[in-house]
This record gives C-alpha cells, sequence and structure tokens, in this order.
C-alpha cells in the first residue's frame, strides 16, 4: 500500500511539473479542490469525472489526450491500480475516503494518520496552497465540515451568522448559497460544466460572485437561477411524508440529476431517516444516500451482497448505483437493518 506522501512533497512536485492534468470529482469538495491548485499554481488542464465514483483506465485516452508530466487525482473514493500503471507519469492523489490498496501514486490520505480524521480534500489543498480561503471553505462546508469556519467567519462575518451545525451554514447562511451555486454549475454534461468551471476560476472573491459585480460572475448566477428553478421543482415532489424508514425518491425525467443536493436537503429536513435520492438511466439507478444515526456506508456495504451494485462513501453520506431491477431488494434491505 502506498505511504502517506507529506503535503510539502506535493506542493514541490506541482510546483516543477510543465503540464500537469488534474481529475476531479463532481461536486462542490473536488470542484474547490480543483480551483485552489488552478488559481495557485496557474497551471493545470482539468478533467470532471462525472459517470462514477471510481477513477479507472477508462480515462486513459484523457492522459493520452494531455501529454501530461504529473497528474493529480482529487476527492476520487476510488482510484484503480490500472489507471496508476497506464499512466506512465507519476500521480499525485488527495483523497479522504476510506484508503485505496495501491502502488506507484504520491498518497494524501488523513485516514492514513488518523482513523477518524476525514476533513475534505478542499481543506488540505487550501492547507497546501494557503490561498483563497473562501474557495477552501465553500468546499470543506459542503462536505459538512467545519474546518475552516472561524477563519472564515472572521474574514466574511457578513456571510456566516449561523455557526454551531454544518447543516445550518448550507441552508441558512450566504455561504450556503455559494455552495449551491458552486454545486449547480456542475450538474450539467461534461463540456458545459468545464465552461462554467472555466468562468469560476476567473471569480476572485464570494462578493464577486453573490453581487454578480463581474460578466463572468452574472453568467454564472443567470446559470444557477435557472438550474436552481428545476431544482425547487423536484424538492416538491421528494418532500411528502413516506412511512418508512427509508425516505426514498427516484427520478427520470431531468437531465440534471441532483443526488447530492436532494439528499442532503431531504436529510436537513427528515433527520431520522435514512434518505436515498435515486436518477434512473436506462437499467441503473445512480443514488446518494445520507443517514445519520449510523454508518452508513457499512449498511451499503451489507446490502450490495449479491446484488449488481456498488458504491460507498463516509459514515453519514455514500453515493452508489445499481440495476434497477435490484434497487427494491436493495432498498428492502437497508430498510430491515434499521432500528
Amino acid at each position: 500500500m502506498a505511504k502517506l506522501t507529506p503535503l510539502s512533497k506535493i506542493y514541490k512536485l506541482i510546483e516543477k511539473s510543465q503540464n500537469p492534468l488534474i481529475f476531479f470529482d463532481d461536486d462542490p469538495d473536488g470542484l474547490c479542490s480543483y480551483l485552489l491548485i488552478k488559481k495557485h499554481f496557474r497551471k493545470g488542464h482539468p478533467v470532471l469525472v462525472k459517470s462514477s465514483p471510481k477513477l479507472d483506465a477508462t480515462y486513459i485516452g484523457k492522459v493520452n489526450e494531455y501529454s501530461p508530466d504529473l497528474i493529480l487525482v482529487l476527492d476520487k473514493p476510488k482510484l484503480t491500480q490500472d489507471f496508476i500503471d497506464k499512466a506512465n507519469v507519476p500521480v499525485i492523489y488527495i483523497d479522504h475516503h476510506p484508503i485505496n490498496d495501491i502502488k506507484g501514486v504520491h498518497y494524501f490520505n488523513p485516514l492514513m494518520k488518523d482513523e477518524k480524521d476525514d476533513r475534505p480534500v478542499s481543506y488540505w489543498c487550501y492547507k497546501l496552497t494557503k490561498d483563497n480561503l473562501w474557495i477552501g471553505t465553500v468546499g470543506t462546508a459542503a462536505d459538512y465540515s467545519l474546518a475552516t469556519i472561524k477563519q472564515f467567519h472572521k474574514k466574511f462575518p457578513d456571510l456566516l451568522k449561523y455557526r454551531d451545525k454544518p447543516s445550518d451554514v448550507l441552508y441558512k447562511t450566504e455561504l450556503g448559497r455559494l455552495i449551491r451555486i458552486f454545486s449547480f454549475i456542475l450538474q450539467h454534461p461534461h463540456y458545459k460544466a468545464l465552461q462554467y468551471v472555466n468562468l469560476m476560476e476567473k471569480i476572485e472573491s464570494p462578493y464577486e460572485l453573490l453581487e454578480a459585480s463581474s460578466d463572468n460572475a452574472r453568467e454564472i448566477l443567470k446559470i444557477y437561477e435557472k438550474v436552481n428553478k428545476r431544482y425547487q421543482a423536484l424538492l416538491e415532489r421528494a418532500l411528502p411524508v413516506q412511512k418508512s424508514k427509508v425516505h426514498v425518491f427516484v427520478h427520470s425525467d431531468s437531465k440534471l440529476g441532483f443526488r447530492a443536493d436532494l439528499s442532503s436537503e431531504l436529510q436537513y429536513m427528515f433527520k431520522d431517516k435514512l434518505i436515498l435520492v435515486g436518477k434512473r438511466t436506462e437499467d441503473v439507478i445512480r443514488m446518494s444516500l445520507r443517514y445519520q444515526n449510523g454508518d452508513l456506508n457499512k449498511l451499503m456495504q451489507k446490502a450490495f451482497e449479491g446484488l449488481e451494485g456498488s458504491g460507498g462513501g463516509h459514515m453519514h453520506a455514500c453515493g452508489g448505483i445499481i440495476k434497477s431491477k435490484d434497487f427494491d431488494e436493495f432498498v428492502r434491505r437497508l430498510e430491515s437493518y434499521i432500528k
């Protein structure tokens, strides 16, 4: 298994690189991690990994396309050995999900040092760069971490009034609005999302974005408002109270999935339930799950046994994919595990 690589060594590797390629996850933590690296070092081609929690050899085409001298992988729960072996260039992997058993990679994961330390990747990228506190805080708070909240509140007190609970930060503050903006621009197909990421790279402060004080900010907010209308419509459909212990909402009528955003907000409203939000595509359902009263990752792994599905993540927040034919049984099992 790879050893923990210090952030200081990672900094030197990125600094030395002439043509880095950066793979990142399609959520605010992944996006903010990328932005922190790109804005500080002023180099790096972005690759938004939307199709799966896994980065495997199917992405080697991107490596061949850009011919990088360094690859960074940010906030992907699973990095496969075949990708590392076929990349044939140094790979830096910064993550905070359960540790991958891989070799030949510069691997930073706080869980290697402390099994309880799963602070988000955007937190570590902020520690690495020491730039753009506001972007680092958007990413960390989006992942329910308050690791940089005190610093953020000191610098931007008008954007944050509720500091006690991550969920209050998400739904009752201007910082929460920033998080939704970052999340919603990623809901589009890959090529469009990267266009919006490019616009976000040019934003210099949270006020520029919230106050729409530049052309780039106005364009991003226009995109956000359009997406938010569709999100609110889906949220309304997902809200009716269900008698079961697992609150399930699966849809297939929108090009925009909103799985993570919907599951997080539903968890905020139904705190005692296990939340499952799915997007049906052909014969599979891609899922986002939330649960505050137990180890969700362990429950999921147990429920997947013998079924055509996979996934995982953190103790209280996970993602996954399952064949439609096995979905009802998967939900039934989850329901049976909850006391």
